[in-house]
C-alpha cells in the first residue's frame, strides 16, 4: 500500500486517512483550525471560541467570564458551541434591539 497521505492531499480543515490502496479526507473537529486526526485532541490550533485544556480544544463559556458579554438591560447570556448569544430574559421580548416587558 502506498501512503497517499504523505503528500498531504487534503484541504486545511481536513485530515487524511490512509486506506488499503487509497485514502480519504475527513473533516476536522469543529473546535480545530487544522488537525492531524479525529477529535478535539488532534487540533493544530483551537478555533475561535475554544481554548486548549488538558490537550483538547474545549468550548469557552463566555457567559461565565468575569466581564459580562450581554450588557443590555433584561438580557441573558446563552453559551453555544464556540460562541454565545444574548437573549431577552423571561417575560421580555426583543423590540428593535431592546428587551421590553411582554
Amino acid at each position: 500500500d502506498l501512503d497517499e497521505c504523505a503528500a498531504s492531499p487534503c484541504k486545511d480543515h481536513q485530515y487524511c486517512l490512509n486506506t488499503d490502496g487509497s485514502f480519504s479526507c475527513k473533516a476536522c473537529d469543529a473546535s480545530c483550525v487544522g488537525c492531524t486526526g479525529e477529535g478535539s485532541e488532534k487540533c493544530n490550533t483551537c478555533a475561535s471560541g475554544y481554548v486548549k485544556e488538558d490537550e483538547k480544544c474545549t468550548d469557552i463559556d463566555e457567559c461565565n467570564l468575569p466581564e459580562k458579554v450581554c450588557t443590555k438591560e433584561n438580557q441573558d447570556c446563552v453559551n453555544t458551541s464556540g460562541s454565545y448569544k444574548c437573549v431577552c430574559s423571561e417575560g421580555f421580548e426583543d423590540k428593535d434591539g431592546t428587551c421590553v416587558q411582554t
